[in-house]
């Protein structure tokens, strides 16, 4: 006999004795079950009858129709296969997360319906409904350790839709890629996609599919079901079975299992998130990704100083008018620390060349480091190190404690460009790590986040994302682009997109330069991206010669907030224009970017509070469409009751900030 468990809960799981009296013994529906948003406007119905599946139906439209699930163990049994159901409960959330890094917001709502379905063969379909997405995993109580074949995590869409999806073909990579506009049909078979993917559903939501809670597991792709052209299914990387060395800092796969995951069989899975928005907007505020991760895991978090960053590499350390000679040297990483406490920054950044590569503890004679630390702490600077990944995991915690012990805020660890489940562990040993050495962790060469900054919030920021690098030696981080990562990639989380040059160009006469770059677009645009971009480790690419050659765009940024206590997402299309209104106490900054076009964005600033504000504008200049360094400052009184109409050139944007006068 199967029985119904229905619990509440306001800020902790407690029981609701009313309820729970009253449908025990209530049957379940034979062959499915259901659970929906709280305000009614999502459903996810769990089919139990010959094979477990979900759908998804939004506003009373079914927009993922019923798609396999299933955990396939490796010479063993299929759970979700012929599922033979043993209980249902369901269960109402209301409580609000205090985020230790407020990325977006300050206190953060975290309401949902959620559903678990138990089987016989001991695992449990658990899923979870919010108003802004659904999500489901395998739960599973197991004896000893299995062995995962694989993982159908399917995507059955009711019509040819169109999708944004970035593109490759193998699971090594850096996870920086474009993003390609194209119909579920047009997917070729031999091409997998990174999460986050963009599904515009014909007459219906946007969703976003990516996941969340990812430990001891590899990460999801998505490829294009073989048999059936509308459906995308999850795509993980199979165990390593041989790695090597690859230059001075990659491990490649050579070889691999035939199993995609050695694990526990008593554990939680990953969540499979499906993000849901009637406007593109709606995916800015969206934070599915956060809430659904485990808690912090930190004690004490007192430590963990969000701020921005003088960065080197962007520029190769290029400077003028100093009386040294620029380059990874002692004097050179001065005027960093020097540029930094000028401006309000919180951090300098030393990137490659402090250290042998094949050794952390082998120090450059160029750099004298304690030196440099020492005066960082005089002039209230931390400093973040550079590593490859698999030369800090090798020295990890000799190193760590070197580094604690001499007052290094910080390690930016780069190059793992895998995320299989060897890789997926590594970032949780090294989140635990610096924690316990209380140094903050930015990942590069990174797959997209998946919440495990929720438990370590000392996880600061990461890349996964074609960053303004690119520009170095592309034209991959345009307009285009950079108008399409807030609603895909940022989704998931914070970007290490390391923004902020002062040298612009419009595309026709954009060259790419290694050693001194432009960025594509308008000044505008990079100011922008201040506000846009979330980041609580946020860069200044540019060199400090640039910038006070262009003291008011210096200035501008200096003064952004890497935290949030309020975001509303305004207006905006992935990959056409984004508008973003973001509040840090009594200020409210405005951020908008457009993509190749020009266009004309009307902007209430309704979001204000009573009162005259003193507005302080970045605007494209008269000649913005043709020379991209062109802009206009101006300051203005404004109230809640005025509309901004923002002209932006091709490429372009427009930034603000609101203060009291």
């Amino acid at each position: 006999m199967f029985g119904r468990l229905r619990w509440t809960a306001w800020t902790k799981w407690t029981l609701w004795t009313a309820a729970v009296a009253g449908m025990l013994l209530l049957p379940a529906i034979a062959g499915a079950e259901s659970v929906s948003s709280p305000d009614g406007r999502i459903t996810v119905e769990v089919g139990v009858e010959k094979q477990l599946t979900w759908s998804l139906t939004v506003d009373g439209k079914q927009v993922v129709s019923p798609s396999p699930l299933a955990l396939k163990l490796y010479k063993g049994k299929t759970l979700g296969a012929k599922p033979k159901m043993r209980e249902v409960a369901t269960a109402s959330v209301d409580e609000t997360i205090t985020p230790v890094v407020a990325e977006k917001r300050a206190v953060i709502p975290n309401k949902y319906n959620e559903l678990r379905v138990a089987f016989a063969g001991d695992y449990t379909l658990a899923v979870r409904v919010f108003d802004d997405g659904a999500a489901w995993r395998f739960e599973t109580a197991l004896d000893g350790d299995i062995v995962v074949e694989d993982e159908t995590a399917s995507f059955v869409f009711p019509g040819d839709f169109t999708m944004m999806r970035t593109k490759t073909k193998t699971v090594q990579t850096s996870f920086e890629a474009p993003y390609t506009t194209q119909k579920l049909s047009e997917w070729t078979d031999d091409e997998l996609a990174f999460a986050p993917l963009l599904v515009r559903v014909d007459g219906g939501p946007a969703l976003v599919l990516t996941e969340s809670d990812l430990y001891s597991y590899p990460g999801m792709f998505l490829a294009r079901d073989k048999q059936d052209a509308t459906t995308l299914r999850g795509h993980f990387a199979p165990y390593p079975k041989k790695e090597v060395p690859f230059r001075d800092r990659y491990i490649r796969v050579r070889e691999a299992e035939p199993f995609i995951a050695k694990t526990a069989g008593t554990r939680t899975f990953p969540w499979r998130v499906v993000g849901v928005a009637r406007r593109d907007a709606e995916l800015i505020e969206n934070d599915m990704v956060y809430r659904l991760n485990r808690p912090c895991a930190l004690a004490d978090t007192s430590w963990i100083k969000p701020g921005k960053v003088a960065w080197d590499w962007w520029h190769a350390n290029q400077m003028w008018n100093v009386d040294f000679t620029p380059g990874v040297n002692t004097a050179t990483y001065k005027r960093y620390i020097d540029f930094a406490a000028a401006n309000g920054l919180e951090y300098a950044i030393l990137d490659e060349g402090w250290s042998d590569t094949r050794d952390v503890t082998k120090l450059s004679p160029e750099v004298d480091l304690l030196e440099l630390i020492r005066y960082g702490k005089e002039k209230n600077v931390g400093l973040v190190l550079w590593c490859v990944w698999c030369t800090l995991d090798r020295q990890r915690d000799a190193f760590l404690s070197q580094l604690e012990e001499w007052g290094v805020k910080g390690v930016k660890v780069d190059f793992m460009d895998r995320d299989d489940q060897i890789i997926v562990e590594f970032y949780e040993r090294m989140a635990k790590a610096t924690a316990a050495h209380h140094l903050l962790l930015d990942f590069h060469g990174a797959f997209k986040p998946t919440g495990l900054r929720r438990e370590y919030p000392n996880l600061i920021t990461r890349e996964g994302v074609a960053g303004m690098e690119q520009s170095k030696w592309s034209v991959l981080s345009d307009p285009e682009y950079c108008t399409a990562i807030p609603f895909i990639r940022m989704f998931a989380g914070p970007m290490d997109y390391t923004p902020g040059a002062m040298r612009n160009a419009q595309k026709d006469v954009f060259t790419a330069n290694f050693d001194l770059p432009s960025s594509l677009g308008t000044r505008c645009h990079q100011l922008a991206m201040y506000t846009v971009f979330e980041s609580p480790l946020q860069m200044l690419s540019d060199s400090p010669s640039a910038y006070d050659e262009n003291p008011e765009s210096r200035d501008f940024i200096a003064a952004v907030p890497v935290t949030w206590d309020e975001t509303r997402a305004l207006d905006g299309r992935a990959g056409d224009f984004v508008v973003v209104a973001r509040r840090n106490g009594e200020r409210w900054w405005l951020g908008a970017m457009t993509d190749w076009d020009a266009r004309e964005v009307t902007v209430p600033l309704s979001f204000l509070g009573a009162g005259e504000w003193k507005a302080v504008l970045f605007e494209d200049g008269p000649e913005a469409a043709v020379k991209g360094t062109s802009h206009t400052r101006s300051e203005r009184a404004v109230s809640a009751s005025d509309t901004l109409t923002l002209k932006l050139a091709p490429g372009g944007g427009f930034a603000a900030r609101f203060e009291r006068p």
